[in-house]
């Protein structure tokens, strides 16, 4: 038995993988990933891949090694509870600059997942510092079907795919959701009268039961886990409107979106939305280690000040809140973004991944391309005129085929999802776009 054979038994015997049906993965031999260098990945065979969806949609630079080091000369953590620290102070101003102008606090967490739950519990607990007879009722928080935030029992409740959440519908609290916008896209020709439709539907919503709403959760421009579905340009500034007419906090999960993937540093900034709070997480840190935060205005901070500790106080925290290492990370991959004049480059890259993916289109079972910056999608069918779905075993092995050209892609259901390394080149991006279409051709010529 070599070395990636012994792996591969200790990984079956020992590791439960995420999203990931365990009875199906220990029947193959999985990859094994060792090294990564630049835009590739490479395996304990020594094979190499190009990294189409950058390990859960978050990015890589070999640079930030420097940071890490740099801090572990000082400390590696300290906690936020009753005293601060250097680095977490440093990134939540540089944090405030770059995100929209209401957003004026941070508050820090490790996972998206904890980011969600904080912006939930503190717009809940918002209106009842405010006034808690008046707000009595506003326990509640309206969400998209099909929405995605997170795995925490919170961030559950406020999520809206049946696939994933359906099986917890007891634990979980109850939530006011609006239809998908793609099912209005069934109905609808045009865009405008399906916007027109599904914001008339919200507002009527917000109108009758404001009493009772919170927040409006929502993932800004793209819906991620529904396989990139995109929003129609005007809605997300239309929610913001409607959301302040109606005295509903508004909050922008932009874990996914967020730091440069749909081409502007953040989602929002792209149709000058000012959020009452953002959740932020994944591409914070470049990849590298974990690390998320929830912004905040100074309006639902001073909601929570009192002069006696018992009054008014937010209690939630964790242990790695704020720790050096994290922010360390976070703040040189800032200075990268600005020094490579990243989002310039993504804005340059995403052109070529969206003319090298509408090619595709002429191919009989790609439906739908769709996406923002470096965040696409193309839906496969059976057919283009029923629109049914392409069996997911066939997708699977147009993934597994992927990969054995050197590929790592990720599928959602039919949804083969390209989600590169923002700092990916041109030549990378026509690359993965031309391996995935030898590996579409080659799968599907045999049905």
């Amino acid at each position: 038995m070599n070395y990636t054979q012994e792996l591969h038994a200790k990984d079956a015997q020992y590791v439960w993988h995420p999203f990931t049906q365990m009875g199906v993965y220990t029947k193959d031999e999985p990859i094994i990933i060792e090294r990564g260098q630049g835009s590739y990945l490479y395996d304990t065979n020594g094979n190499k891949y190009l990294d189409g969806y950058v390990s859960l949609w978050v990015n890589n630079n070999k640079k930030l090694n420097k940071a890490i080091k740099k801090q572990l000369n000082h400390i590696a953590h300290s906690t936020l509870l009753g005293s601060s620290n250097i680095l977490s102070i440093e990134l939540a101003e540089k944090l405030v600059m770059m995100a929209p102008e209401r957003l004026q606090k941070v508050f820090y967490s490790d996972t998206g997942s904890a980011s969600v739950e904080i912006a939930i519990k503190m717009a809940y607990q918002y209106w009842k510092n405010i006034d808690r007879q008046q707000y009595a009722n506003k326990n509640k928080f309206l969400t998209l079907h099909n929405g995605y935030h997170g795995d925490t029992i919170g961030s559950v409740s406020v999520g809206g795919i049946d696939s994933f959440h359906k099986i917890f519908k007891d634990l979980i609290f109850e939530n006011i959701q609006i239809e998908t916008l793609c099912l209005y896209k069934s109905h609808y020709t045009h865009e405008q009268e399906m916007l027109d439709s599904i914001l008339s539907n919200i507002e009527s919503i917000l109108a009758e039961r404001n009493d009772e709403i919170a927040g409006f959760i929502l993932e800004p421009l793209i819906q991620g886990a529904t396989g990139l579905l995109v929003h129609p340009h005007g809605f997300l500034k239309s929610v913001e409107l409607l959301c302040r007419k109606y005295n509903v906090l508004l909050i922008c999960d932009e874990v996914a979106v967020g730091f440069g993937r749909t081409g502007e540093m953040f989602a929002c900034h792209h149709e000058a939305v000012q959020s009452d709070i953002i959740c932020l997480g994944k591409a914070i840190t470049g990849g590298y280690l974990p690390l998320a935060t929830t912004l905040t205005s100074q309006k639902i901070y001073d909601a929570f000040l009192s002069d006696r500790h018992g009054v008014n106080t937010f209690f939630h925290g964790h242990t790695y809140t704020g720790n050096q290492l994290v922010c360390s990370v976070a703040l040189e991959n800032i200075k990268l973004f600005e020094k490579d004049n990243l989002i310039s480059h993504i804005q340059t890259t995403s052109q070529t991944l969206k003319h090298r993916l509408n090619k595709l289109k002429s191919h009989k079972n790609v439906d739908d391309v769709r996406g923002r910056g470096l965040m696409f999608s193309v839906e496969l069918v059976k057919n283009k005129q029923s629109k049914e779905p392409l069996d997911i075993s066939t997708v699977e092995t147009i993934g597994h085929t992927c990969k054995d050209h050197g590929l790592m892609i990720r599928n959602l259901e039919n949804v083969i999802t390209f989600v590169p390394i923002l700092s990916m080149s041109k030549k990378e991006i026509k690359t993965m776009v031309k391996l995935f279409e030898k590996a579409l051709h080659q799968t599907l010529s045999k049905k």
